[in-house]
């Protein structure tokens, strides 16, 4: 259940860009401080990435760079929340989430219930877990519980939703990004999902 890993040759060679671009988007906070991995290899200490989400991030990275400044790529690769709210009607309205996500796991004021910028996320990412059939509705309250409950003190670091089943027995995890996960045998990986591409896609929808 190891994320795939790039070296920093490697990532310089397919993406095209330079060691010192790589670095410049460090210091200004678009490639995250946890992203960078230091491993023992048989040559010495190497770097090494996450690959798929580091990819990911250079590419939005050069397709945005020439509209946007660094400082407003930043703040929107940012793992802090954007101080928004919004209501339960505008969300629909707006078509963050759908009428049956809503109605799946309601608030108590219906439509008219303001949703910090938390419980947005997290309903976003329900969203994007029972579309995709990865996720079954039970299993949704069980995701929005751990986000309520684990997210804020994580957001900072950066961190993955992983949802794993064993004899048909669901749990979800959330864990720094670039973290290894170990399970006992027979335990299935469903989905490992990077909040921080959740987050982008999001902020885009929302300003």
């Amino acid at each position: 259940m190891d994320q795939e890993l790039i070296s920093k040759k490697d990532l310089l060679e397919l993406t095209g860009i330079s060691y010192g671009q790589l670095y410049r988007w460090k210091r200004k906070n678009l490639v995250p401080e946890q992203w960078f991995i230091r491993k023992s290899t048989f040559t010495g200490q190497e770097t090494f990435f996450p690959k798929e989400q580091m990819l990911a991030r250079i590419d939005k990275i050069k397709n945005m760079k020439d509209d946007l400044s660094l400082d407003v790529l930043a703040d929107m690769f940012s793992p802090n929340p954007a101080d928004a709210s919004m209501t339960v009607a505008e969300l629909i309205e707006r078509n963050i989430v759908s009428r049956t996500t809503v109605q799946f796991y309601p608030l108590p004021q219906g439509d008219e219930a303001i949703c910090s910028f938390d419980r947005i996320l997290s309903l976003y990412v329900a969203e994007k877990l029972l579309q995709s059939g990865e996720m079954g509705r039970d299993e949704g309250t069980m995701l929005l519980d751990v986000m309520e409950k684990h997210y804020r003190s994580m957001e900072s670091k950066g961190c993955d939703v992983v949802l794993i089943r064993k004899m048909g027995i669901s749990s979800f995890l959330l864990i720094t990004g670039t973290s290894e996960l170990a399970c006992e045998p027979g335990t299935k990986l469903v989905v490992r999902l990077p909040l921080s591409a959740c987050l982008e896609e999001l902020k885009m929808k929302l300003f």
